[in-house]
């Protein structure tokens, strides 16, 4: 994938935090980048959390961690992330005990399930103000305390960057990478919002899982891709397999 710029930039649509690493994993492979986040992050400011009682911190992204960092001094908790980078970002924010899950809530459940006692204390999920999946039942069903802190809150743009709506109508770009259903369904709002609809279809659409690239239907694409397991090496992986030739047959398409 080296010469990326001749092929058209990659558009990132993660948080800008988020983006900036993808960036720099992208960029060692010579692909060019433009960051046009669909999400915007804003922490939530409060005291210390009370963990009195707590067996175990439940991190499911990456600005989760680095949100419960900024709201306690404690590092030493076992902390459940659902992945892997949720799992680098809480080593980062310097928590010492830190498991990651598959990908997904499912896989975090059971990693809960396997690593944990549900009679042990409660279960403190670090999360924004909307999540997605069930976590809370999918632990009670197990008999686990489960306590949810809204620690930070993720607005949606409402309208593309000068420099993203050229890109797409002067046709320099490659492709997309979306790691989540809301920011792929923010796209796919703000594309027909603003009347780019025509432009989608010479780009590649990169997604970190299926349900991610379920909330892409309604434009059409060059091909939507999907990782084979829901972490971003696997989604680097897809890139490389996959690139921006003609004719490819890698990866899952969906």
């Amino acid at each position: 994938m080296s010469g990326g710029g001749s092929r058209g930039r990659l558009l990132i649509t993660r948080p800008a935090k988020d983006a900036k690493g993808l960036a720099d994993a992208l960029g060692v492979k010579g692909i060019e980048v433009l960051i046009e986040p669909m999400l915007i992050i804003e922490d939530l400011t409060g005291p210390d959390l009370d963990l009195g009682g707590v067996q175990a911190l439940l991190v499911t992204s990456a600005n989760a961690a680095r949100a419960l960092a900024r709201r306690t001094s404690v590092r030493d908790l076992p902390v459940l992330t659902v992945g892997q980078a949720s799992g680098r970002a809480a080593d980062a924010a310097g928590f010492t005990r830190v498991t990651s899950a598959g990908g997904d809530v499912a896989s975090l459940v059971e990693l809960a399930r396997h690593s944990l006692d549900c009679g042990a204390g409660v279960l403190l999920h670090a999360a924004a103000s909307e999540i997605a999946g069930d976590l809370a039942g999918s632990l009670a069903m197990l008999g686990f305390m489960y306590r949810r802190e809204v620690l930070y809150q993720a607005q949606t743009p409402n309208q593309f960057s000068t420099a993203a709506v050229a890109a797409l109508r002067e046709g320099r770009l490659g492709g997309a990478v979306f790691f989540s259903p809301r920011t792929a369904a923010t796209f796919v709002a703000l594309i027909d919002r603003e009347g780019l609809g025509h432009t989608t279809s010479a780009l590649y659409a990169y997604c970190l899982s299926s349900a991610v690239a379920d909330a892409l239907e309604g434009l059409v694409w060059k091909q939507v891709a999907v990782a084979v397991k829901p972490d971003q090496n696997y989604l680097l992986a897809l890139i490389d397999d996959i690139g921006w030739a003609e004719g490819s047959s890698a990866g899952q398409i969906s």
